[in-house]
């Protein structure tokens, strides 16, 4: 029958389920009492939160593990830790509990949106290759499809399971290293979205509170192309925020870009930067290249709102493994990939030294 000392050694192989450390290495473990003789043991855990279905999740850890290694029967009590001990286990820089912040109140999350004038400039994919590189980085980051009658992240990175709901949380989908949530794991068969703006506002405003974001270094957001009610209410909600433009090399893709430029302006949104897309084609033959859309629209527009031209991105296909297959992101060790990599590069350098 088992003891108290292997008791205590089987429940630190388990996680508490909010704070994902070990529940000996919290001192979770409460009280632990045996009945050698009716080969019964009870247990009293503590919890970040009860009454929730992780809680359920691990009642049922525990009695399984306990049960395989000798007990018949098992009790267990759940509490929830003191408000000292969530106040160790939890905090921001500032003091704040972590686990009920709000995303758009956490101070140490840099939000970070991806613009454009019009749509077809290749916004998203600059979106999800600047978000996969980061993370390559060693950054903590997720992203927001909040193109929300045009979603196409979860496509362009090959995710092909949905969020979890746990209590009343959604828990977004992790792909590459990026957490990542969008409409388009909400609505059925790739259904047109025929909502009003309050609506969509209205989902938008979930998105920052009610999904399980956790510790994050950057949120990105795919914004829609534009200067339409969504692309306004994003503007609105986030207090601080940085923005990239994307443009193509055509003069009049730069002038339309423009616009989300000053938009980005007039809200009190700082522009760090703007990269232009479709720049070129270049021949695999003969190494020549074609400049397919003109040239000098990202430099134009970089200088018309006094900022940087962070890198200029080729007509080029990424590598598509049909195993992991994930259409739009680029390897790192692929010529574009290198490029996006430069740019998360810049990006953190211009955020640490504004900040």
């Amino acid at each position: 029958m088992l003891n108290n000392d292997q008791v205590l050694s089987l429940l630190g192989t388990i996680n508490e389920p909010f704070l994902n450390k070990s529940l000996v290495e919290l001192d979770a473990v409460k009280e632990i009492s045996i009945k050698a003789e009716k080969k019964h043991v009870s247990v009293k855990i503590a919890l970040l939160k009860t009454g929730t279905a992780e809680q359920m999740q691990i009642q049922t850890q525990i009695v399984q593990l306990l049960k395989q290694n000798g007990a018949e029967t098992v009790g267990i009590r759940f509490t929830e830790f003191t408000e000292e001990e969530k106040s160790q286990f939890v905090q921001t820089e500032d003091g704040q509990d972590q686990s009920t912040l709000s995303l758009l109140d956490n101070k140490k999350v840099q939000f970070l949106a991806i613009a454009s004038g019009k749509g077809g400039v290749g916004k998203s994919t600059v979106s999800v290759n600047l978000a996969v590189a980061l993370a390559r980085l060693g950054k903590k980051v997720g992203i927001i499809d909040a193109d929300i009658y045009g979603f196409s992240v979860p496509d362009m990175m090959g995710i092909t399971t949905r969020p979890v709901i746990r209590g009343e949380r959604i828990i977004p989908v992790d792909r590459f290293g990026v957490k990542v949530i969008s409409m388009g794991f909400f609505v059925e068969d790739n259904s047109p979205i025929i909502w009003r703006g309050p609506m969509l506002g209205k989902m938008l405003q979930q998105f920052f509170t009610e999904v399980e974001w956790g510790d994050l270094d950057y949120l990105l957001l795919d914004l829609p192309p534009g200067t339409g009610d969504v692309a306004l209410d994003v503007h609105s909600m986030l207090p601080s925020c940085k923005e990239i433009i994307v443009t193509t090399p055509h003069p009049t893709a730069s002038i339309v870009a423009a616009r989300a430029g000053v938009m980005a302006l007039k809200t009190d949104h700082e522009i760090i930067g703007v990269v232009e897309n479709m720049s070129y084609f270049e021949s695999k033959k003969t190494g020549e290249k074609e400049y397919v859309f003109g040239k000098g629209g990202g430099e134009r527009l970089a200088k018309e709102l006094q900022t940087t031209l962070l890198g200029q991105l080729p007509l080029q296909q990424p590598d598509w493994d049909e195993e992991d297959f994930a259409p739009s992101i680029y390897d790192k060790e692929h010529p574009t990939g290198k490029i996006y990599t430069s740019i998360a590069k810049q990006v953190v350098e211009k955020i640490v030294l504004n900040k």
